[in-house]
C-alpha cells in the first residue's frame, strides 16, 4: 500500500488529472451537466465481481485507469467525434477524483483493498 508523501503525491497528480480532464471536456462545447450525468458510468464496472473477485479486478482496473479515457480521448480527435471525447474528458475525471479521495485500484482477492490502502482508512 502507498502511504506518506507518496500517497501525497498520487492525491495531488488525481487532483491534476481531474482539473485536465474539465479543460478538455470544455473544449467539447457539450453541456455541463453530462458531467454529472456521467461521472458514475466508470463504476458501472464493479457488476464484473458477479463473475468473480478476479474479473471484476480486471474490468474494474480496467475503467479506472487512464489508457481507456486516453484512447477514447484520442479516437473523439481522430475521428471528430465528441462523444468519444466527452467519454474521455469524464472517465479521466472520475478517475482523477477517485485518486484525490484514495479509491485504489483493486487487488484480486478483495474489492476493499486496494493499491492506496482499505477502503475506509483515514
Amino acid at each position: 500500500m502507498v502511504t506518506g508523501r507518496p500517497l501525497s503525491w498520487l492525491r495531488i497528480e488525481g487532483l491534476a488529472v481531474a482539473g485536465a480532464a474539465l479543460v478538455v471536456f470544455a473544449t467539447t462545447g457539450q453541456p455541463w451537466w453530462l458531467i454529472p450525468a456521467l461521472f458514475l458510468v466508470p463504476d458501472l464496472s464493479w457488476l464484473a465481481y458477479l463473475v468473480g473477485p478476479r474479473v471484476g479486478a480486471w474490468t474494474y482496473n480496467l475503467a479506472h485507469t487512464a489508457p481507456l479515457p486516453l484512447a477514447l480521448l484520442v479516437a473523439g480527435a481522430g475521428w471528430h467525434t465528441s462523444a468519444l471525447t466527452v467519454a474521455g474528458a469524464v472517465g479521466l475525471f472520475h478517475l482523477g477524483l477517485d485518486r484525490l479521495m484514495k479509491y485504489g485500484l483493486k487487488y484480486d482477492h478483495s474489492f476493499g483493498i486496494t493499491h492506496l490502502g482499505v477502503h475506509g482508512d483515514p
